[in-house]
């Protein structure tokens, strides 16, 4: 073979392997294709599986809780609690005034609330804007709200309420217990009216036009007896939130409070501790120019100011027991029958100017008083008396 020949066999080699190493080079290039191509789908419906994932985690749970918040100091707050687990189920929050925003501010967060009902818990000037704003919140979440009172409450208060589709129920010419009675009759049954009723007499609005016309219903004596017990155990409770809880429960149940154990005995215990109340009374009180007052020591401010209104012949007492754990005084304020001006509406214009906050009836109210303040409280309140 010569030079010739030999050079050409090189070239036609060298051509050869280049052209074996380009299809080579092709294969795995389509090869590497077809891998990532089929990896990609896989990666994309992974991608889909993780979203969906998380999508159903983010899904919020079914709204279908039913509570009731209401006033656990006296038998209207606790009757109207009892008038609405009958009506509709759920569980009740019972509070004093300063626990009415706390507690909201609670059940705002709770995701599976669907009705909120809120009972015979007054607004003051300081909590009434807060008050708006949690219930706009939980409007936009769209939880139903029913507020049932029959304290004094300012118009544009009501008409904020009504803009946001809130159910107000609001009427000072009857108890809260009433009112809830005659909003749901529908879903009551009989022995509620007896509990509206009882409600009624320890509120002294028995003489009320609804209120009448449900104490006509049964005997007289026997309301008014157990109108008494329950009030005596509702106030002699009051640091026993579970007794108190358990008081709703056996009157949603159609008991009446005779038939509830040892409420009678309870009871005897509270009488004998108010007429030692008398004595105190009468050693303790002061009197200004349109008012008598003392402090509590050890009792409920409620249970006595009746007693220094009575014993210090003025149109108007007041009662006052320091709550160390707030550093605040709990007042409670009555008026006789004499007493000309709305107090309710004297005593929440007052007690937010220092800082505090209260409201209530014409004849019957209360407040929440900085303990440094109170004696600046009971001097304003005797000159706003006339």
């Amino acid at each position: 073979m010569n030079f010739l020949s030999v050079l050409a066999v090189s070239k036609t080699k060298k051509s050869l392997s280049k052209t074996v190493k380009k299809t080579a080079a092709k294969k795995v290039t389509k090869k590497t294709l077809k891998k990532t191509a089929t990896k990609k789908p896989v990666k994309k419906s992974a991608i889909k599986k993780v979203t969906k994932k998380a999508v159903s985690k983010k899904i919020k749970p079914k709204r279908t809780k039913v509570i009731c918040i209401s006033h656990k100091e006296d038998c209207d707050g606790i009757s109207s609690a009892a008038i609405i687990r009958q009506a509709f189920g759920g569980d009740a929050i019972l509070v004093d005034y300063p626990g009415q925003m706390e507690a909201l501010n609670q059940v705002v967060l709770d995701e599976k609330l669907k009705s909120l009902f809120i009972c015979d818990l007054g607004l003051s000037k300081k909590t009434q804007d807060e008050f708006i704003d949690i219930l706009t919140t939980l409007r936009k979440n769209k939880v139903s709200v029913t507020y049932i009172d029959h304290h004094d409450i300012d118009p544009n208060v009501v008409k904020a309420l009504n803009k946001i589709k809130v159910k107000v129920i609001h009427d000072i010419n009857e108890c809260t217990a009433v009112l809830a009675y005659t909003a749901f009759k529908s879903k009551l049954n009989d022995h509620a009216s007896f509990v509206a009723a009882c409600a009624a007499i320890t509120d002294y609005m028995e003489t009320r036009p609804i209120g009448a016309k449900l104490l006509q219903i049964y005997d007289r004596q026997f309301a008014l007896i157990s109108a008494t017990v329950l009030t005596y155990n509702i106030v002699g409770h009051q640091k026993e939130p579970d007794y108190l809880l358990y008081l709703v429960e056996e009157l949603a149940e159609s008991k009446f409070p005779h038939a509830i154990p040892n409420t009678f005995e309870f009871a005897q215990i509270q009488v004998e501790k108010l007429s030692q109340m008398i004595a105190k009374v009468k050693q303790g009180m002061k009197t200004m120019k349109n008012l008598g007052y003392m402090e509590i020591l050890d009792a409920g401010a409620s249970g006595a100011v009746n007693f220094v209104m009575g014993l210090s012949g003025k149109d108007v007492g007041v009662a006052y027991k320091e709550r160390i754990d707030h550093g605040i005084y709990a007042v409670s304020v009555r008026g006789s029958k004499d007493c000309k001006v709305h107090l309710g509406k004297i005593v929440n214009s007052l007690a937010t100017s220092l800082g505090g906050s209260g409201g209530g009836h014409d004849k019957a109210c209360g407040a929440v008083i900085p303990k440094p303040k109170i004696k600046k409280f009971i001097t304003e309140l005797n000159k706003q008396i006339k």
